[in-house]
């Protein structure tokens, strides 16, 4: 190993030594020799291996599919079954005095349903087409200005809206389509 002399008191001292390791005086810097050989040859570039490229792609792939599954915005029919379900969970509600709102369905292909009951009519005592002539227009009115439908309004759902009497028959139903509301 190279020794340096302190200049102070002669004592030798290991090269990579700052100090003199008797009286402690600083050691004179020592100067290192570079090749020029060695600073005109490049250093090789590595290649990437086969087993370095598959790790990339099997790296690649886990990240998109961890995205795709964890961080996918829910699909319009799943969001509408959602909106459906936080509604019955209140139903049955009654909405004036002669309606009750029974549940709401999600329905394919992009449709929202809602199930009334007139409370205080029988089918064999009402006309049905008259009754379904009077609603319809109110109906529609509430589905291009409600606020709340604008979410199904965006996404172009047809909303149904059936009625049945007191008994449970059957009445009508009344559907509008995005033509009747855009």
């Amino acid at each position: 190993m190279e020794k340096i002399k302190c200049t102070h008191c002669d004592t030798d001292n290991l090269v990579t030594a700052k100090y003199c390791s008797r009286c402690g005086y600083e050691l004179p810097k020592v100067q290192s020799e570079i090749t020029t050989n060695a600073i005109q040859q490049p250093t090789p570039k590595k290649k990437l291996s086969v087993k370095g490229i598959i790790g990339i792609a099997v790296g690649i792939g886990t990240m998109f599919a961890v995205q795709q599954f964890l961080f996918k915005t829910p699909s319009y029919d799943k969001v509408m079954m959602q909106i459906a379900s936080e509604l019955n969970k209140t139903c049955p509600i009654m909405v004036d005095a002669e309606t009750r709102l029974d549940n709401a369905i999600a329905l394919p292909p992009n449709v929202f349903q809602y199930n009334y009951t007139l409370v205080n009519m029988d089918k064999v005592s009402v006309d049905t087409n008259e009754l379904k002539n009077n609603l319809e227009p109110i109906v529609i009115n509430t589905v291009k200005t409600n606020p709340q439908m604008q979410f199904q309004r965006d996404h172009k759902t047809t909303m149904n809206y059936s009625y049945k009497d007191r008994s449970g028959q059957f009445l009508f139903m009344i559907s509008v389509t995005p033509d009747k509301y855009e």
